[in-house]
């Protein structure tokens, strides 16, 4: 009897051992700090998650004397067997280590091109804030007016202008403006210090539920780090009086919480005839808590830029040609201006189960800008000339929270997504205004008080079934526009409202780690202007963009990940408001299809190799064939380069970017040449000192940075020319680069 009791208990003691169970866990770094978009994968059953945003997971079905595999793009693999003593409060540690495109696992549930940057950062330094938008692949930035003023974009066959059609954060507070002076969407990102930067995460077309405004040709979404492994002081001198000092202090670093503040200052002159007397401060400070035994996320940051600047302008081809002027000469030095943003947000990541938690964030920014340009000069007004005020006082707030559920549906996991928020922005006194010298009003074109609300709600879900992921979506935005002009004799609130829904629904396919297809479908819109809304009764003001991909991630090899996609994209009618000149125009019906290619390759451990080409065919529908150009739009372009990481202390790249040459208006009877430009840096590391030289145009070639087809009249001129108007790109540009860290 005794006997056949211990058989039963042995059998029994078997089959608990051998039962799945639930793993919780933490992940964290040598610092005691959790590490978030960490693959744990089951080694057996193959099931895999991610840690969230406080290092935090759960395996559902997990066997005794499984193992574990835990690996993060910059860590060393682990390997882990469970046993009796892991089952609850599992903590995992894992130590830096050199980047190695080896610990790259194609996933849908991360997207694998992300990482990349990290090389970049690392390998090559960003030369400037804005500069770094150029870590996405296949985007292009250009600078027109004194390096203060927020840079023109391209991507996937747009000229984006400023921002109208792509959507920008950082930290989850809004860059683009809405209704704003100088243009739709306009995006300055010159509050951002570059040093700051840990993930950049991107995302091309309209395929993503919790991406609203804007969100057309893509996204770029910039986080912080929470926290530094170092203090440090920079300074930068190069050419053209350049200077930039830069001081990063760690004031509280441990495993509950992290403090540390940022300031930048920046002063140059430029490589032009007149001096741009440019300078700008910046001010950053984060602080990051962990509270209730690290499951819940506190953060708040805080920051303040202001910058001012002369500029020589966008000048005339026939100027240079006649030697009126030289390539970094100016019509119309008189340009420039100044502008200073404030930016308060909190986040707060709530945990309410093993399976659920919920993300909050509140923000506000005070922002304030005043531009002047002149670029037709003396078309309109011979004797004075065209100088023109761009000016607005804003107020924006808003806020989001979102509940992230995990399901168990039988075979299939689930994740769902559900978000409320908002965004309100108040300008007072919009101007555009004709002057003389930047003090003399000779006449406002527009004047006036903005008050926009956007309200918005999404749903996204992502079910995992093996190795097929569906990911479907909608979103709903409401707007509610009003104005109030100014230069009206009486007052007079106008108001209008409507609403827009943009489902999505994307597949991804992993066949195996080494390998991902997706099929993504969506349907996007930016908004137009308050102004153009209601000049226009509220009609056609929120057009929508319908878009697809059809694309592959691929890893052949330990050393060797490639990028394909083939895309596609139809934008509806919309109405333009050009700030410049206070009208609307038509932009009408356009469809864009292009393909994008890309490599990354890892020679040895320290040496990368990249290379990123794209072509895009964009036209308008409802134009004759070879009237239906679209200005500006990128045709061909493409971008890469060698990085070399911790070689014996040394550090550095030399990169490239081509920009063919494509049409300036819509009968291509003017061109924007192309042009190919090379950069390099190099550093070594020497216990806490780092020294280094940058190099922008290393080749010294003469480019345009920005071209525009523009009407304009010379003073001595009796008839007006349109013709192409440029600012030169910089030439050779180097300087010594001293960092100590402590």
């Amino acid at each position: 009897m005794n006997r056949s009791f211990s058989l039963l208990l042995i059998c029994f003691s078997t089959i608990i051992s051998s039962a799945s169970q639930v793993l919780k866990g933490q992940v964290l770094d040598e610092d005691k700090r959790p590490l978030s978009d960490v693959l744990v994968e089951t080694i057996k059953t193959g099931e895999h998650t991610h840690t969230n945003e406080t290092g935090n997971f759960t395996i559902t079905t997990i066997q005794l004397h499984d193992s574990l595999k835990i690996s993060c793009f910059g860590f060393k693999t682990q390997f882990i067997t469970i046993d009796s003593s892991s089952i609850g409060n599992l903590k995992i540690y894992l130590h830096s280590d050199i980047i190695n495109l080896q610990e790259v696992v194609i996933s849908p549930d991360v997207e694998p091109l992300n990482l990349f940057t990290k090389i970049d950062l690392q390998t090559f330094p960003v030369q400037s804030s804005q500069d770094i938008l150029r870590k996405v692949p296949g985007l292009f930035i250009g600078q027109h007016a004194g390096g203060g003023k927020a840079e023109q974009i391209f991507l996937r066959g747009f000229d984006i202008d400023h921002g109208t059609d792509i959507n920008i954060t950082v930290d989850g507070i809004p860059v683009n403006m809405v209704s704003h002076a100088h243009g739709q969407g306009y995006s300055d990102l010159h509050f951002l210090i570059p040093e700051t930067v840990d993930k950049i995460d991107f995302g091309k077309g309209p395929y993503n539920a919790n991406k609203g405004n804007f969100a057309t040709a893509g996204y770029v979404n910039f986080k912080t780090t929470d926290y530094l492994k170092q203090s440090m002081v920079q300074l930068e001198r190069g050419q053209f009086n350049n200077l930039r000092t830069l001081t990063l202090l760690d004031l509280v670093s441990d495993d509950k919480q992290s403090a540390y503040i940022a300031t930048e200052f920046l002063k140059t002159d430029g490589p032009f005839d007149s001096p741009q007397n440019f300078d700008r401060i910046n001010l950053f400070g984060k602080y990051t808590a962990f509270p209730t035994k690290g499951k819940d996320k506190l953060s708040f940051t805080s920051s303040y830029f202001t910058s001012k600047w002369d500029a020589s302008g966008q000048i005339p081809q026939r100027a240079v040609d006649s030697g009126t002027i030289g390539r970094f000469g100016a019509i119309d030095d008189t340009e420039g201006g100044k502008t200073s943003r404030t930016n308060l947000s909190l986040q707060f990541d709530k945990h309410l189960s093993d399976s659920a938690f919920v993300k909050n964030s509140v923000y506000y920014s005070n922002y304030n800008f005043d531009l002047f340009s002149n670029f037709t000069f003396f078309l309109n007004d011979s004797i004075n000339a065209d100088q023109i005020h761009q000016y607005e006082n804003r107020q924006l707030f808003g806020g989001q929270s979102e509940l992230n559920q995990k399901l168990q549906m039988g075979n299939i996991n689930t994740n769902i997504q559900v978000a409320v928020g908002f965004r309100n922005d108040r300008t007072s006194n919009s101007e555009l205004s004709h002057t003389l010298n930047r003090s003399a009003l000779l006449d406002n074109i527009q004047l006036g008080d903005i008050n926009e609300t956007n309200m918005f709600t999404y749903t996204n879900a992502r079910f995992s079934l093996k190795k097929w992921v569906i990911n479907p979506g909608v979103r709903l935005d409401y707007f509610d526009f009003k104005y109030n002009n100014n230069l009206d004799t009486t007052y007079r609130t106008r108001t209008v409202s409507r609403s827009i829904i943009s489902p999505k629904l994307n597949f991804f396919f992993n066949p195996s780690d080494n390998i991902q297809f997706y099929f993504k479908n969506g349907i996007g819109f930016h908004s137009n202007d308050t102004r153009v809304v209601l000049s226009q009764t509220g009609k056609s003001i929120l057009p929508a963009a319908f878009g697809s991909d059809l694309g592959t991630i691929w890893k052949p090899s330990n050393k060797i990940i490639l990028n394909t996609a083939l895309w596609y994209l139809l934008s509806q009618q919309e109405f333009i408001y050009v700030g410049d000149e206070g009208i609307v125009e038509p932009g009408g019906e356009t469809q864009r299809l292009g393909v994008d290619f890309g490599v990354r390759y890892q020679v040895v451990k320290w040496l990368f190799v990249d290379v990123d080409i794209n072509y895009a065919h964009a036209r308008s529908i409802n134009e004759l064939s070879g009237a239906n150009y679209i200005p500006l739009a990128p045709n061909w372009s493409s971008a890469g380069g060698i990085g070399i990481q911790n070689l014996a202390g040394f550090y550095g790249g030399i990169r490239y970017r081509f920009l063919n040459d494509r049409a300036a208006n819509e009968d291509n009877s003017l061109t924007a040449i192309g042009y190919v430009v090379t950069d390099m840096n190099l550093g070594y590391q020497w216990e806490s000192i780092d020294m280094g030289i940058g190099i922008q145009n290393l080749f010294n070639v003469d480019w345009n940075e920005t071209q525009f087809a523009t009407e304009s009249r010379l003073k001595n001129e009796i008839a007006s020319v349109e013709e192409i108007h440029f600012t030169p790109g910089t030439p050779f540009f180097a300087k010594l680069i001293v960092k100590y860290r402590f």
